[in-house]
């Protein structure tokens, strides 16, 4: 299974004011959009270590999730949440030549930790020998940055904060992410059940 943004965040849709503030940088001077694209990647990637940690899509956007079998026929899951609308399912065969599943056959099953897709029937479509499915969906918490819960935004704005003052920095351990940062996402992160749970 792999999954693929089909649709990226557009740079106006980067709170670059918002983190320039955060940073108490200076304003009013001529450079003051110069380090704007800086400020814009340093977001970018903190909305997506975020994203990874949380397993929740931020700002809305269209995914693809392709898989060569489903996990279980009764009901397979969407790899992040939330899930606002499977747009299409799209069978692949060995060739290449895909067949959209007609929307009568699946439905959505939304749920904030775990959306699936499930069949409107006994089981979902066989996907085809050597071939794939194709689930198309739109998923995020909020349509703008500032719609997002406050402790989202603000863990975005400490790690993209991190980012920018340790950009030299090469010595910190992999998977180092601030106490600020993972106590505010802490609650958005997956439940793990482990044996005996």
């Amino acid at each position: 299974m792999y999954l693929i943004e089909e649709s990226q965040i557009p740079e106006a849709a980067l709170p670059v004011a918002r983190l320039r503030d955060h940073l108490r940088m200076g304003s009013g001077f001529v450079e003051d959009g110069l380090q704007d694209g800086l400020l814009g990647g340093f977001l970018r990637a903190a909305m997506a270590a975020v994203e990874a940690r949380t397993g929740k899509a931020l700002l809305v956007r269209d995914f693809l999730c392709s898989l060569h079998r489903w996990r279980d026929v009764t009901g397979q899951a969407i790899p992040i949440a939330p899930v606002r609308a499977v747009t299409q399912v799209t069978l692949v065969d060995v060739f290449g030549a895909g067949a959209v599943v007609d929307v009568s056959r699946y439905a959505l099953l939304p749920d904030g930790e775990a959306p699936r897709l499930v069949p409107v029937g006994a089981c979902l479509p066989s996907i085809p020998e050597h071939g794939s499915a194709e689930i198309r969906f739109r998923a995020g918490i909020a349509e703008a940055f500032g719609d997002l819960p406050a402790d989202l935004a603000q863990a975005v704005m400490l790690l993209a904060a991190h980012y920018y003052e340790y950009r030299d920095e090469t010595a910190l351990g992999q998977g180092c992410m601030p106490f600020g940062v993972t106590s505010l996402i802490a609650r958005y992160r997956p439940v793990r059940l482990g044996f005996g749970a």
